[in-house]
């Protein structure tokens, strides 16, 4: 494959991922369940990272291991939440209640909203975009450490999933809320690993030129993850099915960041 410069890898990656998510959102039309955008959006961003490591014109190596980083985080996340949301699920409570409001996200059968996170994959892959135009063969302790960080925030963002999942297949736990593992020290360990996966790739292409433009993407997952579809969505369904079960967790467990429960 011809070496392409950066704006005509975002180009060609932007057009794959806006034609992935518009598949997409047919099936979801059969399916009738808008979940099948979060597995999308880590199917986007692994792809454009695969694109970017093929296709870009810097050091072999290092676009190796970035898109191996970002394909594989990728990959176990789609999978799972495969399995976990849309699979013979019933559609996840935050897109069935902006279904119900009639929200602008829920506009035109979410078309708008789907090729939104086609996007937000092109945005939150520029970590892998920076490192793959880098012609330096040398690695630096930066990138060897960002490594590091990403195989331990991988390890705990499958095991927070995981104790979920085996919590969830318990039926004397309908109802209930998940405070087994990880979960008792925070009431999101899936995010607060999912965003210093972010931290990883950011680190990692810091050490490219340009590479402190990468450092909006964890900025941004932390914006979403409090603000937008993460955390407040998150609650307020569990607050819907669960309580007052739910409101005492709240009370105790830190929400972000593990950390010792109180009282």
């Amino acid at each position: 494959m011809d070496k392409m410069t950066g704006t005509q890898l975002l180009l060609y990656g932007w057009a794959g991922a806006a034609a992935l998510m518009a598949v997409l959102w047919l099936w979801h039309l059969r399916l009738r369940n808008a979940g099948i955008v979060d597995v999308g959006w880590a199917m986007s961003v692994a792809c454009l990272a695969l694109f970017y490591g093929a296709a870009g014109p810097g050091d072999p190596r290092r676009r190796a291991v970035i898109s191996s980083m970002m394909v594989i985080w990728g990959a176990r996340l789609a999978w799972y939440l495969l399995h976990d949301r849309v699979l013979g699920r019933p559609e996840d409570g935050r897109y069935a209640d902006l279904r119900a409001r009639g929200s602008y996200a829920a506009s035109w059968n979410f078309f708008p909203f789907f090729q939104a996170q086609a996007l937000a994959a092109l945005l939150l892959s520029i970590p892998a975009l920076i490192a793959a135009l880098n012609p330096d063969p040398s690695f630096g302790v930066v990138e060897l450490a960002a490594v590091g960080i990403w195989c331990v925030a991988l390890f705990g963002e499958s095991a927070a999933d995981r104790q979920l999942e085996h919590f969830k297949a318990q039926p004397s736990n309908r109802g209930r809320t998940c405070r087994a593992g990880l979960r008792r020290y925070s009431r999101h360990p899936n995010y607060f690993f999912e965003w210093l996966i972010w931290i990883a790739y950011a680190l990692f292409a810091l050490a490219s030129p340009y590479g402190w433009i990468a450092i909006a993407c964890p900025l941004v997952m932390l914006y979403l993850l409090f603000r937008v579809t993460g955390i407040p969505a998150t609650e307020a369904q569990a607050i819907r099915t669960r309580g007052d079960d739910y409101r005492h967790y709240q009370a105790t467990t830190s929400a972000f960041v593990p950390w010792f429960p109180k009282g």
